[in-house]
């Protein structure tokens, strides 16, 4: 099936006038989701939700289009160029993220080979997310979602709702569910069914194991979804250095780019040798494109940053565009001898008054520790990603300084 059948065909666009900040916000919204919905079809192999990976890229393009025009419009003078220029790098960016996206779900579309029994090598709590088309007779349809209260009630979220062309990339609680939508959930698949199942009036069927006929598929695959919580962690950070103007971020940023590079690395040296040894090895070839597609992610998550590390003035659209919440992202040195010393992470927050949620631990001698909801304790020379406001920052930065 082509994935763009019933599509109407990109035409000719022209200048109008449109806010900057709007539409980078919506470039990075929809960078974000597009890893997200690519990286699920192919861990799950779901070819309806690769070709809507396709769809957003297409969107993407016309997104990055005009931005462009716009930040074209906007330059007056040299200065202007100087600081505009690291923001058509962030464009640009952005732009090459959906490109990697879009590669990533070829693989399902031009069936470029992927192990039969990868989908069931997956870690059962890993979360996922589905497509399902909102029915009439559906007893979420004409609803709000915080009428509906999926979350509490099934532990599955709505993160995006697509309504014709129209992309609703983050609905809020007063968001109307309507019959002729396609929601996009996140949840494990065991949650996933029965909220898919109400929604389209048909059942959600689960795949039945298959052993894996490739050696190390299972730690092939851990391999992937580390490299690509990682690249996600690189973008989310880039974004922030820019917005708080941090070259310590940016730093971070690098960092990751290196892992995600070495375990590009590692994982290529197993592909080779499982191809070697495997009946088709064809199977693989999906596997290769996709740690080269990662890593693509993570080298724009550079590019992102670069006006950072050539020490360029961000320019305030930028900020705005970023800026959707009193939260930060920062980075904490815990110190030897400070009070952050074995201070325990519990249910992904740190265990202090401060209130600061962590997202990752990078130790100096066994690598990154993605937090999500697990339990940690924080050892002397980690280095912390956090979120949280600044008052809770400034707390816990004070918490990490020797006396």
């Amino acid at each position: 099936m082509d994935p763009f059948e019933g599509e109407i065909s990109p035409g000719s666009i022209e200048y109008e006038p449109v806010s900057v900040k709007d539409v980078l916000v919506e470039m990075k919204d929809t960078a974000e989701l597009l890893i997200d919905l690519s990286f699920s079809a192919i861990l799950h192999q779901h070819h309806d939700l690769a070709r809507e990976v396709l769809r957003l890229e297409e969107r993407m393009d016309l997104l990055e289009l005009r931005a462009r025009m716009s930040l074209l419009m906007a330059a007056r003078n040299p200065d202007d160029a100087e600081q505009l220029a690291p923001v058509l790098g962030i464009v640009a960016a952005t732009d090459q993220i959906s490109d990697a996206a879009g590669d990533i779900a070829k693989i399902l579309v031009e069936d470029a080979g992927l192990p039969d029994a990868m989908r069931t090598t997956l870690p059962e709590a890993i979360e996922s997310l589905e497509r399902a088309d909102v029915t009439e007779a559906s007893a979420y349809a004409g609803r709000t979602l915080v009428d509906i209260d999926l979350e509490s009630e099934t532990g599955v979220r709505v993160i995006t709702l697509r309504r014709g062309d129209e992309w609703i990339l983050d609905p809020g609680p007063e968001t109307v569910i309507e019959a002729g939508d396609v929601a996009f959930l996140r949840g494990t698949e065991t949650d996933l069914g029965p909220v898919v199942a109400t929604l389209t009036g048909e059942p959600y069927e689960l795949p039945d194991p298959e052993p894996p006929a490739i050696a190390d598929l299972e730690r092939a695959i851990d391999t992937i979804v580390l490299m690509k919580d990682l690249s996600e962690l690189a973008v989310d950070l880039a974004y922030s250095s820019v917005l708080f103007d941090s070259q310590d971020l940016a730093e971070e940023v690098r960092n990751l780019e290196i892992e995600v590079d070495a375990l590009q690395s590692r994982f290529s040296a197993w592909a080779l040798k499982a191809a070697s040894e495997a009946d088709d090895p064809v199977r693989i070839r999906g596997l290769m494109i996709l740690a080269s597609a990662t890593e693509e992610i993570s080298d724009a998550a550079i590019d992102i940053s670069e006006g950072i590390f050539r020490q360029l003035d961000v320019h305030p659209v930028v900020q705005l565009a970023v800026q959707e919440s009193d939260e930060i992202i920062t980075r904490i040195a815990v110190e030897p001898g400070s009070d952050l010393v074995g201070v325990e992470i519990i249910d992904g927050r740190l265990a202090t008054d401060a209130g600061m949620g962590a997202i990752a631990i990078r130790r100096p001698d066994d690598g990154w520790l993605l937090i999500a909801d697990d339990d940690a304790q924080l050892h002397a020379g980690d280095v912390l990603i956090a979120k949280g406001t600044r008052n809770a920052e400034e707390s816990v930065q004070s918490l990490s300084q020797s006396e």
